[in-house]
């Protein structure tokens, strides 16, 4: 067998005879699919075919692309759309150019068009080290692997194993988009964390707003995480810094962000404190 040399990160797919790529079926040729290690795809998948869109019957490597071309700033408002994943019905070989039904053997060349498939999703993928999977509660294929991921119905989406006993529940947690960059996050490609109010954001947008001091969640203001080192030296800058004598006796109502409880406290310019859970996320309310 004829020896070919590896990708610098090792053997890729395209590296591999086309008798292994072929899923679980008979191979139909037995020279190598290309050479010098071009590669099939698009940025978003490795993969072996294009598709048909079903809402304006024109060929892309996968929907994240006719996504993009389709909600380009250039496009008229009244034109812009998402494809509908799940009606996809045709396919191109990418290798001999077949159109077909969803399949994932070529009917013509008998070519493997992604080592995962699924044909709810009409997915295909040639990097299985995804751990992809398909959710049937979410709808969607998920990467990550099933075993390590728990599907929450009230929630309605899947979360990591190590939250399943302690995530708070908040109904359609995933189904609005990022409180930030305002990305839808139930398909969202980026990593999502859940905060520990329940409610979720990209990871790299908590991350962002942390760097310019915000540690409040944007949709319910509670703090999304321990906050107590920064309340001990709020103690101490209140302690070193007395009101006038005409707000020294002054009091106000406060509303605590972190525990929902309403308190009658002493007014001071740097913050007012809930005397329940020792907060200064708190909110005068009059």
């Amino acid at each position: 067998m004829e020896v070919v040399e590896s990708c610098s990160q090792g053997p890729c797919r395209e590296c591999v005879p086309t008798e292994e790529l072929i899923c679980d079926a008979k191979p139909t040729r037995t020279e190598l699919l290309d050479r010098g290690c071009m590669q099939y795809g698009c940025p978003h998948y490795r993969r072996r075919c294009r598709i048909r869109a079903p809402c304006c019957n024109e060929i892309f490597d996968c929907r994240h692309c006719h996504n993009e071309a389709k909600n380009g700033i250039n496009v008229d408002k009244k034109h812009r759309h998402d494809i509908p994943r799940h009606r996809v019905r045709q396919v191109i070989c990418s290798l001999c150019g077949t159109e077909q039904e969803v399949r994932q053997i070529c009917i013509n060349c008998g070519v493997c068009m992604g080592r995962y498939f699924c044909e709810t999703c009409k997915l295909f993928d040639d990097d299985i080290s995804k751990k992809q999977y398909h959710c049937d509660g979410c709808g969607i294929c998920r990467i990550g692997g099933r075993e390590n991921f728990f599907h929450c119905n009230k929630c309605r989406c899947c979360y990591s194993v190590l939250l399943k006993n302690s995530h708070p529940c908040i109904e359609g947690a995933m189904h609005h988009d990022c409180p930030v960059c305002f990305e839808y996050l139930f398909e969202s490609r980026n990593d999502v964390i859940v905060m520990p109010c329940g409610h979720t954001i990209h990871k790299s947008c908590l991350k962002e707003m942390q760097e310019h001091y915000q540690y409040a969640c944007p949709l319910c203001s509670k703090s999304v995480c321990d906050m107590s080192k920064v309340w001990e030296k709020f103690d101490v800058e209140i302690a070193a810094t007395p009101m006038p004598e005409p707000y020294q006796n002054k009091m106000v109502w406060i509303l605590c962000n972190d525990c929902g409880s309403t308190s009658e406290v002493q007014f001071h310019i740097v913050g007012q404190k809930c005397p329940n859970c020792k907060s200064y996320n708190t909110r005068q309310t009059r």
